[in-house]
């Protein structure tokens, strides 16, 4: 993809709908009158005098407790430099999506127009009634750290500047394990910092809290390395200068234990390398291009460990690990400031995580059985969801210990239980299957690539390595489409089925072949090979693609037609389905079925009920299946409480292990609680249900599109269930967003199936 199409598409991401990436919802009723009255005038005087009675009121009537404040003035942002505080903006909302997503913390952005230290400490300061914590970001140094000295000192609430200490928390925590696993100590090990900034410092600082001596570390700048001697050194450089006789990299590097770079790209050279001491630690940081190409240092050096700031090379070093999961936790005891005590702790929980068994869903979404403590693995991946109830824990307990918790946690099995429910699954669930995808991306044809939303899909995904896209269709139209809109598809095969003589004569005649027994003779076999449904399944079939994607432009029934009669059902099943994984608040609900089914009969819903657990269990989710209909267990008479309540019955007979109950109201398959009440007896009553499946194609069709349109909820699917091999079907008209989630979840089923019959083979052909 080229620079000039990826800044484009950044541009369009930001500027679409409603400018900017974030918004303030309400959290309270606010339909009728009486919600106005007492959300605004005259109610609201009610707490206002409560808070004027005591401050500390603050945190029960309003947000203040959950709500911090990014703050720049724009003068480092990123790689970019000073670029002001208004170009910084777009920085600054990024990170408040991150505080939400990870952490479930409210974000004010706020970008101040003055470069006046004193200016800024006085602006912030006055802001302390407003928020909970103070997130600085994109300051210059050395302004950046009297800035942060000061306003630590004079406010008391927590302020980090998560430029100097995310990096340093995450290496630190990485450097710990690395040394563990090199069987190095810290306070032996002679190290070498690229670079003098913020991040540098602070990463310096922590590592000699941590038990590193500063004898043994050298820093250097742009000038070369930081002497004693220099004339007018910086307070924060002359902390690291050293009196050695070394001068250059070159120098400071030789029988280096760890090479740390906070700088540039490619300054840290092979000879460099070869240089340092057996079983090397690099950590090359500097982004998007590290100090040392990562395959170029592990080529070199079989022993070393290498870390980077990149998330395409193992151990990314990167703060999302920290800064979301540190304000959580100080925010949650009120802490009045991020101290070094909460910050050791924060780096010991994460080096402690990483020792920890990795949960499947992890393994799942880097597609590997067994990602384990070692060289490749010395901190935990990003996806991690542990992270928020290792870190934040860590975090609050060590505030409460170093006297600067202002309410203290004694049940930590309920606020633990509490960090859980804080975060919904839907980000989390796209994120794991987008990654399980990526790690090894599968043949995908799109059989409607003459549209425009098919070929920016496939770019898409090519882009970011989740599919190998192949298109069917006119070339000539495709690549005029191609061109119109400038979409970088280079190198991708486009299939004319026309032109493809001897595929098409060998398709059609596969065709014949399996439907000659039910109406469809040579000539018409020939005749439907024309239509790319038919192409793109056979294309399946035969192992020319792994998965069929179609039905952007077509009903869903002349899509799936071609796919049944070519392809299959699975071996053992009688019917397929269509599933909705419906992203809400709550997190992942699945709906079936919604698109094949028109009135299914008791054992047909039992059917459908085996295809939906097994797909469920798919993204490591366990179901927990509701049975729906307008009774209750035998509430109301009619056709449909009958015929859900024999196929439950047969479901509680065949498969006793399954989670499921019914005939139930929706109310009561996803409200626990008032499940439990009224039906104690019910399976379902340890929790929610988060699978659903309906009595008619009417109600589960109906039951997504009002949850999509006025729940606010995102679809993705119809999944097709029960084919032998993926073919998914979009709806009609669908989103770019959708077609990409699609073609994920369509890899990610042929990753499955991939794995089930590798098991199957294992264990039908067992080793001698």
């Amino acid at each position: 993809m080229s620079k000039a199409h990826k800044k484009q598409d950044a541009l369009d991401y930001h500027a679409m709908g409603r400018p900017g990436k974030i918004q303030v919802v309400p959290t309270k009723p606010t339909n009728t009158q009486r919600d106005l009255s007492l959300a605004y005038s005259p109610g609201v005087a009610v707490p206002c005098l409560k808070i004027a009675e005591n401050k500390n009121d603050v945190y029960k009537y309003t947000a203040k407790g959950n709500l911090v404040a990014v703050i720049s003035n724009g003068t480092a942002v990123l790689g970019l430099g000073n670029i002001g505080p208004e170009a910084g903006k777009p920085v600054m909302e990024g990170k408040g999506i991150l505080f939400k997503i990870f952490a479930d913390i409210d974000v004010f952005d706020l970008e101040l127009d003055t470069e006046n230290v004193d200016e800024f400490v006085k602006i912030v300061k006055a802001l302390e009634p407003t928020f909970g914590g103070i997130n600085l970001e994109d300051i210059k140094a050395p302004e950046c750290f009297e800035i942060e000295r000061r306003l630590k000192a004079e406010m008391s609430i927590p302020v980090m500047h998560d430029d100097q200490h995310g990096t340093a928390i995450i290496s630190a925590a990485a450097l710990l394990n690395a040394c563990e696993i090199q069987k190095k100590k810290l306070d032996k090990i002679k190290i070498v910092i690229n670079g003098a900034g913020a991040a540098a410092i602070s990463c310096t600082r922590l590592y000699v809290s941590l038990g590193a001596r500063k004898e043994n570390i050298v820093m250097l700048d742009r000038t070369g390395v930081i002497r004693a001697n220099r004339e007018n050194l910086e307070a924060t450089k002359a902390e690291f200068a050293t009196t050695r006789d070394i001068f250059t990299l070159t120098d400071a590097i030789k029988n280096a234990d760890v090479f740390i770079g906070l700088s540039s790209a490619d300054v840290l050279s092979v000879d460099m390398l070869l240089s340092m001491a057996k079983n090397p630690i690099v950590f090359a940081m500097a982004n998007p291009n590290p100090e040392i190409d990562y395959d170029l240092a592990v080529k070199t050096r079989k022993d070393i460990i290498m870390a980077t700031g990149r998330s395409d090379f193992p151990n990314q070093v990167n703060n999302v690990l920290g800064f979301p999961y540190i304000f959580r936790g100080a925010l949650d005891v009120r802490a009045t400031a991020i101290n070094e005590a909460m910050k050791i702790a924060a780096v010991k929980a994460l080096a402690d995580l990483a020792k920890e068994t990795v949960p499947e869903a992890v393994n799942l979404a880097y597609n590997t059985k067994n990602i384990r403590f070692g060289k490749d693995y010395i901190i935990p991946k990003p996806i991690d969801f542990r992270l928020i109830t290792a870190v934040a824990p860590a975090v609050a307990k060590a505030a409460m210990e170093s006297g600067v918790a202002r309410i203290d946690i004694s049940d930590w099995e309920k606020y633990n239980h509490e960090l859980k429910q804080r975060l919904g699954m839907d980000d989390v669930i796209l994120r794991t299957i987008t990654n399980k995808a990526k790690a090894n991306p599968k043949k995908v044809v799109f059989a409607e690539a003459d549209n425009y939303k098919i070929l920016k899909s496939a770019q898409i995904v090519k882009d970011e390595g989740i599919a190998i896209p192949i298109l069917l269709g006119n070339k000539s139209i495709i690549n005029k489409i191609i061109r119109e809109n400038e979409l970088e598809l280079e190198g991708v095969h486009i299939i004319d089925p026309v032109e493809e003589k001897e595929l098409f004569e060998k398709f059609a005649q596969n065709l014949y072949a399996k439907r000659g027994r039910r109406g469809i003779n040579l000539f018409e076999a020939q005749k439907l090979m024309r239509d790319r449904n038919y192409f793109g399944a056979s294309m399946v079939e035969f192992g020319l693609a792994d998965a069929l994607i179609s039905g952007l432009t077509r009903n869903y029934a002349t899509t799936v037609k071609p796919a049944l009669q070519i392809i299959g059902t699975e071996a053992g099943v009688n019917r397929v389905a269509g599933m909705y994984m419906m992203l809400t608040k709550r997190g992942p609900v699945f709906f079936a079925d919604t698109t094949i089914n028109v009135n299914p009969d008791a054992q047909e819903l039992v059917d459908i009920t085996v295809l939906v657990n097994k797909s469920v269990k798919q993204f490591n989710i366990e179901p927990r299946i509701a049975l729906l209909s307008y009774s209750n267990f035998g509430s109301n008479e009619g056709d449909t409480p009958h015929k859900i309540s024999q196929a439950v019955s047969i479901l509680h007979s065949n498969y006793p292990d399954m989670v499921v109950d019914g005939e139930m109201q929706a109310n009561f398959a996803l409200n626990a609680g008032l499940l439990k009440d009224n039906f104690p007896f019910s399976k379902l009553n340890d929790g929610a249900a988060n699978t659903l499946v309906f009595p008619s194609l009417d109600a589960g069709n109906i039951a997504y599109k009002l949850l999509q349109e006025i729940g606010g909820a995102e679809a993705i699917g119809p999944i097709l269930l029960g084919m032998n091999k993926p073919v998914h079907v979009l709806q009609l008209d669908s989103s770019v967003r959708e077609i990409v989630n699609m073609v994920t979840i369509a890899v990610v089923d042929v990753q499955t199936k991939e794995d089930a019959l590798n098991k199957k083979n294992v264990f039908s052909h067992p080793q001698k």
